[in-house]
């Protein structure tokens, strides 16, 4: 093999590595640029608004609840690329005050679901509540193993009373009537819109229905006759609408960094692709609003974040490989 591949001796084991490694790594996918950036800018408010002006930019606002981070937004600029762009912009780098540019990048995110409609036993009036297998291996009536003790953790009151959970996703129907009692609007916002307003995109293939699927697993109200049961049907429940555009770095970091005195669990079911040969994870702004999180989210008690592990067992893939729930 040495001589073959060029590799003297001794780096014989470093060339089968070499391509090992190059065997192992999926394909590179092109990068899609698109028009906003993260800048981290010394001096506050009004010199982000000076710098951004100063070199054609908008200044959407700061990102979440990172301090001196902003969202700057280029309208001459294409709005996805897959070329960097080197526009007269780029100079804004060069001022003083500039600490750290990044222009976004989209990132592909999948959404992490699970079916089911097996029927069993019920003590809950509401219709879905017997379909809820997992809620029921006790019955002996399905082969399933129970781990979580959650009728146990309810006998002793803890149904999510005084908790606030919001759910990272492509939104979630504030008026369904399944979630209205639960609503918290403190806990919800819309990142794609750039509102308040969690309310999902609608059209004709109802793509956008996972973070309501989501939030009723979490707070779906219960004994109201309608629907299912919720996991903490006590909790107060809102969504970030994050997922209905091009996810970035910056668009995560405003995710799992929204209201972090108010809201204690972020939930999100959606990471990488799960197809076994993926490794991603987060980047530098969502890292530091992970680690801001968790050390002064909640008053000071920490951020807690919530990731499902993913649908890729088919695909033999593993969470080592994702960066959210690793």
């Amino acid at each position: 093999w040495g001589s073959r591949w060029g590799c003297p001796g001794r780096l014989d084991l470093l060339c089968v590595l070499a391509l090992l490694g190059g065997c192992l790594l999926p394909v590179c996918r092109t990068r899609v640029y698109t028009n906003h950036w993260a800048v981290k800018i010394a001096g506050g408010f009004a010199e982000a608004n000076r710098i951004a002006s100063k070199y054609g930019f908008i200044n959407i606002g700061q990102i979440g609840a990172l301090k001196d981070y902003y969202h700057f937004y280029h309208s001459r600029t294409i709005k996805r690329s897959v070329l960097s762009s080197r526009g007269t912009h780029s100079f804004i780098s060069m001022e003083p005050k500039v600490e750290w540019i990044q222009q976004q990048v989209v990132k592909k995110r999948t959404k992490r679901d699970y079916d089911f409609s097996r029927a069993q036993p019920t003590y809950f009036n509401d219709p879905k509540w017997p379909s809820m297998w997992y809620m029921h291996c006790s019955d002996n009536t399905h082969p399933c193993q129970s781990d979580m003790n959650i009728e146990g953790a309810w006998k002793r009151g803890y149904t999510g009373k005084n908790i606030v959970v919001t759910i990272l996703d492509d939104g979630i129907e504030r008026t369904h009537p399944d979630l209205m009692q639960n609503y918290d609007a403190l806990a919800s916002c819309d990142v794609n819109g750039n509102d308040l307003d969690p309310m999902p995109r609608y059209d004709a293939s109802n793509e956008n229905k996972h973070g309501t699927r989501c939030a009723g697993e979490v707070a779906a109200a219960a004994n109201n006759s309608h629907c299912t049961v919720g996991i903490a049907f006590n909790a107060k429940i809102g969504g970030v609408r994050m997922l209905d555009g091009d996810v970035t770095d910056m668009v995560e970091a405003k995710s799992v960094s929204f209201n972090p005195q108010h809201v204690h669990i972020y939930s999100a079911s959606w990471g990488p692709d799960d197809d076994g040969k993926t490794v991603d994870g987060p980047a530098p702004l969502t890292r530091q609003a992970f680690e801001n999180g968790v050390r002064m989210g909640r008053r000071g008690l920490g951020s807690v974040f919530v990731w499902a592990s993913g649908n890729g067992g088919r695909s033999k893939d593993h969470c080592s490989c994702d960066g959210y729930t690793n």
